[in-house]
């Protein structure tokens, strides 16, 4: 008797953990968003706001420093791309201490 009821609670918690998770999910995913106006220089944007503009392709950097020296090369190299907005997909130490690794998609209107 007792095990049914235990095994009854553990059903319904799963299922509560599992709604959970899940609407947890959709929270996270988000509504599309529009992009800023076009400035004169490249702009980063969400992955959100990457509706319904054309993709150019991606830069990488890989830079002794600090985070923002790869972030900051990255912006360089959309600038030197003449793209309007880009999207940094990932900044990452290498195994080698100061050095720092960039990617990001270029985007334009």
């Amino acid at each position: 008797m007792a095990i049914r009821k235990r095994d009854r609670v553990m059903r319904r918690f799963t299922s509560l953990m599992l709604v959970m998770l899940l609407s947890g999910c959709s929270i996270l995913q988000g509504t599309p968003q529009p992009a800023p106006p076009v400035a004169d220089h490249p702009q980063e944007i969400r992955r959100d706001q990457t509706q319904g503009l054309q993709r150019m392709g991606t830069v990488t950097s890989l830079v002794r420093g600090s985070p923002d020296d790869a972030v900051d090369e990255v912006r360089a190299k959309a600038a030197a791309a003449k793209a309007d907005y880009y999207v940094i997909v990932m900044v990452d130490e290498t195994i080698v201490t100061g050095q720092w690794y960039s990617q990001a998609v270029l985007y334009r209107k």
